[in-house]
């Protein structure tokens, strides 16, 4: 027989033993039909009522330990948790009749002053007091009973004690009757336990002490602290199943009320299982406060992201630290997720440090999209997953960019090319020169790119940040300093917090064009915006040195950059205007092998006549093949030299004229 249908049997038992005594009770107070509350019917049910249909005769009060043999049920742990005595249990079991039968109900409805189908405290008294002195005595048991103080027994409604209700804790008779139903007002989390990759951070002091804690039931209290409130309630699930235990998650408001906690702490015992909680911490220092759990008898695990929860009270606390895996541990976490891509585990675990729930839903995609595509999975697919899966909530003036732009798109100077593939090589690269090798131990932002682009508008600074992007197989978020810079004071950087978090959960190529805005020179304090605008400096010289990827400055105006964010950049890149080979690189990269281009066209003309950026090109030669499609369908020397035209006018600049034999190019 499975355990729900021994639970349900159990309580049917101790059931049956509490009717024969009510319907005892009931006799002597109703000894004539007339008397008793809708006749003699009332008595007979309260008679006959039985577990499993047996006559009460079947039952005797027995000693006071009825479990029956093997594992414990539910009604068990909750005796063993709480150290209740039998008549706390019984208190308990007469609350929960009217849940296990309509009939009771009835009777209990009957017999209510007030109507409610609930037994009342006079009524328990009767049944276990039976003199004024005990009567008494119940009366400060009930009162200061474990059950009550443990949440699985509430004494409710405004009247005289004695015609007060008694009823469990909301969803608990179903629970102890083995039925797992949890009730509405609860928020659980449905969350896998995933320990691939995380045996290392499991074996070190710290989380072996909270194991040992949760496996021994110890009353306290585990925190687990992590970059993000969802890396450590993952860590927290862990943890737990790592212990033995069944962890179970919840989602609690920043400040939980006394009732939830104890409805929480009640099911959690009656099921056997480890509640994980995980609070909603808004922003700000000490938002949220820790519920104390004060009378919890076992271990409670909070998760915290670090600095957003405040935990008080004397009951014990562990603390756990959600540290990042090592180089191992996510080769070893890739490999188990991603089997059929073993061979890239480095490459993954290089360019995605993500905690091993995040790559079991990676895999989990890919692995439906092999079913789809009746095709094996690509390192390209996972990176792609990785991205979507990053559900980036963008706020405003952050544009984000899927990267298409590749290496053979760029034209650079050699040096400045070595440059962004010696930047990729870096964030490649860490695992070996960080971890292995140890340097930058322990520094903040050791593994974060910072570069600055200084050079005129249309020199490729925008392009060089997009093929790098698409180098490294993410996205590219590009900043609009306008709309992130704001008037009211400390929104400036609560804007730009968001935007440094959103780059670091997608591990996105982070891109503030025309930086100076943004990160220009302090100034002399002349004034209250004087003094903020300083404040909005310190803070991104503060979070850029944090930043865990890769950044780019982009400006027109090197000179207006703050010396104190140039001190803190791996790279610097000047981007010049193109030479003359340049720039006819340039024009054959804009123009498609298959554009029609007419036999007078001569791009090396072109490139030595018109000193003009790459930007400028791009456009001309778009435009050249707009001019075309709408003249006879060939692109001609005239077209290029009309629309070249239109650049330096829209850009304020003299055009140098055409070149010779070319009259009519208006």
């Amino acid at each position: 027989m499975s355990e729900p249908c021994l639970a349900a049997q159990r309580l049917a038992f101790e059931t049956g033993i509490l009717a024969g005594r009510l319907a005892a009770l009931l006799d002597r107070a109703f000894p004539t039909a007339g008397q008793a509350p809708h006749g003699r019917d009332f008595l007979q049910f309260a008679f006959t009522s039985a577990a499993n249909g047996r006559p009460l005769e079947a039952f005797d009060d027995g000693p006071i330990d009825r479990r029956p043999e093997g594992p414990p049920q539910p009604l068990d742990r909750l005796v063993d948790a709480l150290a209740l005595s039998r008549s706390e249990v019984e208190l308990c079991l007469l609350a929960g009749m009217p849940e296990e039968h309509e009939g009771f109900a009835a009777v209990f409805r009957a017999l209510h002053p007030r109507g409610e189908s609930r037994p009342t405290t006079g009524l328990a008294a009767q049944l276990f007091a039976a003199s004024p002195v005990e009567r008494f005595d119940f009366r400060a048991r009930l009162e200061s009973s474990r059950t009550v103080a443990g949440g699985a027994l509430r004494v409710s409604g405004d009247a005289p004690f004695f015609e007060r209700s008694l009823e469990l804790a909301a969803g608990l008779w179903p629970a102890l009757a083995g039925i797992d139903s949890w009730p509405a007002g609860i928020p659980r989390l449905a969350a896998p336990a995933i320990l691939a990759g995380l045996e290392e951070w499991l074996a070190a002091p710290a989380a072996a002490r909270a194991v040992a804690a949760i496996a021994r039931r110890e009353p306290c209290t585990v925190l687990v602290i992590g970059e993000t409130e969802d890396a450590a309630f993952h860590r927290a699930l862990a943890l737990v199943a790592h212990a033995g235990s069944e962890p179970v998650g919840f989602a609690l408001p920043p400040q939980p009320d006394g009732a939830l906690e104890q409805s929480i702490g009640v099911h959690a015992l009656v099921r056997g299982i480890v509640p994980v909680l995980r609070l909603a911490v808004p922003d700000g220092p000490g938002a949220a406060e820790a519920p104390p759990f004060l009378d919890y008898p076992g271990a409670v695990v909070l998760c915290a992201r670090a600095g957003g929860l405040q935990v008080r009270g004397l009951r014990p606390l562990v603390t756990v630290t959600a540290d990042r895996l090592s180089p191992a541990a996510r080769r070893r976490m890739w490999r188990v997720a991603l089997p059929a891509l073993a061979e890239d585990s480095a490459y993954l675990a290089a360019r995605y440090p993500l905690e091993p729930v995040a790559a079991t839903a990676v895999a989990a995609d890919l692995e439906a999209l092999q079913r789809l595509e009746s095709r094996p999975a690509t390192v390209a697919d996972a990176a792609t997953i990785v991205r979507a899966r990053a559900g980036l909530a963008l706020t405003g003036g952050v544009k984000l960019i899927t990267p298409t732009a590749t290496w053979d798109d760029l034209v650079l100077p050699k040096d400045r090319l070595a440059q962004l593939r010696e930047a990729c090589a870096r964030l490649l690269l860490q695992d070996r020169v960080l971890d292995e090798w140890g340097f930058l131990k322990g520094r903040p932002g050791a593994r974060g790119v910072r570069m600055l682009f200084a050079g005129p508008p249309g020199t490729g600074k925008t392009l060089s940040a997009e093929v790098l992007a698409h180098s490294l197989s993410v996205d590219l978020l590009y900043v609009d300093i306008s709309r992130v810079v704001s008037k009211w004071i400390g929104e400036t950087e609560k804007n730009l917090a968001a935007v440094f978090e959103a780059a670091e959960r997608a591990q996105a190529v982070l891109l503030f064009d025309e930086a100076d805005a943004l990160f220009g020179k302090r100034t002399e304090v002349a004034d209250a915006h004087d003094r903020y605008a300083n404040l909005e400096t310190a803070y991104l010289l503060s979070r850029l040195e944090r930043f865990e990827g890769l950044a780019i400055l982009a400006t027109n105006l090197r000179q207006n950059i703050d010396p104190a964010f140039i001190r803190r950049l791996e790279f610097s890149l000047d981007f010049d205007a193109p030479d003359r080979e340049e720039r006819l690189r340039l024009w054959r990269a804009h123009l498609p092998r298959s554009a029609p281009l007419a036999g007078d066209v001569d791009l090396r003309e072109l490139a030595a006549l018109y000193a003009v950026v790459g930007a400028f090109i791009r456009n001309a030669a778009v435009a050249a093949g707009f001019l075309a499609a709408g003249d006879g369908g060939i692109i001609k020397r005239t077209h290029f030299i009309h629309a070249i035209r239109r650049e330096y006018e829209k850009s304020g600049r003299a055009f140098p004229g055409a070149s010779a034999g070319i009259e009519n190019y208006q």
